[in-house]
């Protein structure tokens, strides 16, 4: 049996999906089990209730862990007989670098250490931007056609989040990547300009994105949805992308055989959430 925790969320869901798909035993935590909208045959319980017994693989989303407690959670999951560890990370983790410099990567490294400590078998997953940060959008687009935000031609390499959740599941089922790192990104380079423009080409209105200044951008991001230390850390990779293609990982098309979905096809999938 596998366990997914975060199995409602933009990346549990798509593995729970594959797993399922697989023909695997799956059992989602979630807040509400009553309200989740699982795959037939997907059994759903309370992430807070930990129930790992009978368990032999793990998805583990940091943001559930941060909630539960690591120690906690990862010695449930050693007691209950949990063979493999797959865990969602962050390209930001720098494989050559301790400690990392980034607080986003140093998060992220720490719970890896944390998870390397138990003696399990793990898998990290390192995705870089996810598609899903164009939802950040959503509220503009439908108040308007044009979008603010810093930067306007940083460039990401946005991975949909379907594509992560292939990765983790793969990393479930077999055993060719226990004790890799995979980073993940999607199959092309955009700026953020690049990104409002293809909603809107995808959506059918004439969308473009309008810069603001650094301050601007920090003063709404640090009221908004992250604490002002990360703000600052997201806004110094933004500048530093300017003008600078992302390097596109052949990870996606390596382990899963097909080539990664492009940020069209993320918005093709998420078009309702703009309208």
């Amino acid at each position: 049996m596998f366990v997914v925790t975060g199995a409602t969320g933009n990346v549990g869901g798509h593995v729970v999906k594959e797993l399922a798909d697989a023909g695997a035993e799956v059992l989602a935590l979630t807040r509400d089990p009553e309200a989740a909208r699982l795959p037939e045959g997907v059994r759903a319980a309370r992430t807070d209730e930990l129930p790992l017994t009978g368990a032999t693989g793990l998805f583990l989303n940091p943001a559930v862990v941060w909630q539960v407690g690591a120690g906690k959670l990862l010695e449930r999951a050693k007691e209950s007989g949990v063979r493999r560890i797959v865990m969602l990370s962050s390209s930001s983790v720098l494989a050559d670098l301790d400690p990392q410099e980034n607080p986003i990567g140093a998060r992220h490294r720490a719970l890896e250490a944390d998870v390397e400590a138990t003696g399990l078998e793990w898998t990290f997953v390192r995705p870089g931007a996810f598609a899903a940060n164009a939802m950040q959008w959503v509220d503009q687009i439908k108040a308007g056609d044009v979008v603010y935000g810093p930067y306007a031609g940083a460039q990401m390499a946005p991975i949909h989040e379907a594509d992560m959740g292939a990765v983790a599941a793969r990393a479930l089922l077999a055993d060719d990547l226990v004790g890799q790192s995979p980073e993940l990104t999607g199959p092309e380079s955009l700026s953020f300009a690049d990104q409002v423009r293809i909603i809107g080409e995808v959506i059918g209105r004439p969308l473009r994105y309008e810069e603001i200044s650094h301050e601007a951008a920090r003063e709404r991001m640090a009221h908004g949805f992250v604490t002002p230390e990360i703000a600052d850390s997201l806004l110094r990779v933004f500048a530093e992308c300017v003008d600078r293609p992302q390097p596109i990982s052949p990870e996606v098309e390596r382990v899963t055989g097909r080539p990664g979905r492009t940020f069209a096809q993320w918005v093709e999938d998420c078009a309702a959430a703009f309208h």
